[in-house]
């Protein structure tokens, strides 16, 4: 196979909008662990602990994804010097080791993805259970 600069070039703008994608999502986990750090020191609730610690999983999860995601775009940098320099081998390998990277972050977004869906599952299902416990009269 034969790989141009172009090549690894084309990779650089889906780069770019999955780690802002990640950074995102990490802003946003951030912010909801503080307000819920300031509610479990109000109510010690063994929900709340639970819900910080849920997060703390998503968080190395996005830390991870953003990791494999940067070393994919640097291995894409990485592939156009060696084909600036022309070292065609080298940078076939490297242009798929950075494809690899790139596979990897996604399949960690996909878990963290799941572990958010099923957290999100168990907050529906707690209301849920509240509404069965006391159902609201229609006004």
């Amino acid at each position: 196979m034969e790989i141009t600069l172009t090549t690894p070039a084309l990779l650089f703008p889906a780069l770019s909008l999955l780690l802002l994608a990640f950074t995102n999502r990490f802003l946003s986990l951030a912010k909801l662990i503080r307000d819920l750090k300031h509610v479990y020191k109000a109510s010690h609730s063994h929900l709340v602990y639970g819900q910080i610690q849920n997060l703390r999983t998503r968080l190395v999860l996005i830390r991870n994804m953003q990791a494999f995601g940067i070393a994919s775009m640097f291995s894409c940098v990485l592939c156009m010097f060696m084909i600036y320099a022309g070292w065609q081998t080298a940078a076939e390998v490297i242009f798929g080791a950075g494809l690899l990277l790139l596979m990897v972050s996604m399949a960690l977004s996909l878990w963290e993805i799941q572990i958010s869906v099923k957290a999100l599952e168990l907050e529906l299902s707690d209301l849920e259970h509240d509404e069965e416990i006391a159902p609201v009269s229609p006004s």
